[in-house]
């Protein structure tokens, strides 16, 4: 019995991550060269819109390490529906700061319905983070498949009421989790020894620079493919982030009953080190959909693998902390590379490359340390 309830709130945790994370949060990648077109939004206030969101994403993280208890059945069920209400009322504005304050709220509840969800399926006896974590990648496909679809017929305004929708359809079966907030301290009598206070210094150290790193990648990706007089190449480039992605959590989860967790989140992170150096190297669409394999299929991984090997520390609020360390690399990541861009993302893709390569290093050393003595 226990393990159908495990399932069944992966499922329905996975439901809530593909609303909140792959169509709530992410559907503005796709969205965004329809909105430079046709409503006046520049490239540089889109960076502008898209940083709003990942810092609403960081206030959404830093208020729930700090105050767990707000993780709660009832905050997650409001904050569901006001991420809806955002993404509707985002085709009712026109101007820079409007949208911005709707992806901010945005980002707010993403972080809200995340960390409800992962602290959920973490105490919840069999259920599977790989399953719940693909949810990220179903919903990053939907909203480009939707975008594909639905582009050509809607408006801008008319896709955002479209994405409003799909999330709250997506949302629905999460609307029935009994939500389990992180402790504010360890479960474990014993507290952390020396060296496993190393060990999640390394891990927090090494989140960040993922979160600084695929947050530029993920920003840049299909921009960098999408001037090649192909108005699909970036949505069908995004689309193919969110398929890899979908099975990509249940393949680390194994590959790391095979190889431990550690080596397994080594792995990841070079392998997403490799996505972005890929386009760094070339321009060209077979590039980027390369690239798109690596990064869908590493980068839910790294955040899966990553969040399970702290659970395992004794230590309370792993989870939001690292959420929390995360948003702040993702709020930095296009502001460190804005001021170097020009014509060509290259550069955005060799800092991409050196931040994801410091974070292989620091996922090695948390494995060597990690590793019995």
């Amino acid at each position: 019995m226990n393990e159908l309830d495990g399932r069944r709130v992966s499922i329905a945790a996975a439901a809530g991550l593909a609303a909140a994370m792959g169509v709530g949060r992410f559907v503005f990648t796709p969205i965004l060269p329809i909105m430079v077109e046709s409503a006046g939004v520049t490239p540089s206030s889109g960076a502008v819109i898209a940083t709003a969101n990942y810092a609403g994403y960081l206030l959404g993280a830093v208020a729930l390490s700090i105050r767990p208890g707000l993780n709660s059945t009832s905050m997650f069920r409001s904050w569901a529906a006001i991420l809806v209400a955002s993404e509707v009322a985002m085709a009712f504005v026109d101007n820079t700061f409007a949208f911005s304050l709707l992806r901010l709220i945005a980002g707010l509840a993403s972080a809200v319905v995340f960390l409800a969800c992962a602290s959920t399926v973490a105490k919840q006896v069999g259920s599977s983070p790989g399953i719940t974590f693909g949810g990220v990648g179903a919903g990053i496909a939907a909203s480009g498949v939707l975008t594909l679809a639905a582009a050509p017929h809607l408006s801008w305004q008319a896709l955002w009421i479209a994405s409003a929708l799909l999330t709250a359809v997506l949302i629905a079966p999460a609307l029935t989790l009994r939500i389990h907030a992180e402790s504010h301290f360890s479960d474990q009598d014993a507290g952390p020894s020396t060296r496993q206070r190393l060990i999640w210094r390394v891990l927090l150290t090494a989140y960040f620079l993922e979160g600084l790193g695929y947050i530029i990648v993920g920003t840049f990706l299909v921009a960098a493919v999408g001037g090649h007089g192909n108005s699909s190449v970036g949505p069908a480039v995004w689309i193919v982030v969110g398929l890899s992605a979908v099975p990509a959590t249940v393949l680390w989860q194994a590959i790391a009953r095979r190889i431990m967790m550690r080596r397994a989140l080594v792995a990841a992170f070079a392998l997403q080190t490799i996505s972005a150096l890929l386009p760094a190297l070339s321009d060209s669409s077979g590039v980027a959909v390369v690239s798109a394999v690596l990064f869908g299929g590493t980068f839910m991984g790294i955040t899966m693998l990553t969040l399970t090997t702290a659970a395992a520390l004794p230590l309370g609020r792993t989870a939001a902390t690292l959420t929390a360390v995360y948003g702040v690399g993702q709020v930095l990541g296009p502001l460190v590379v804005a001021p170097a861009l020009g014509d060509s993302y290259t550069v955005a893709f060799v800092v991409a490359t050196v931040v994801l390569t410091l974070g292989t290093v620091g996922a090695f050393a948390a494995a060597r340390l990690h590793a019995p003595r």
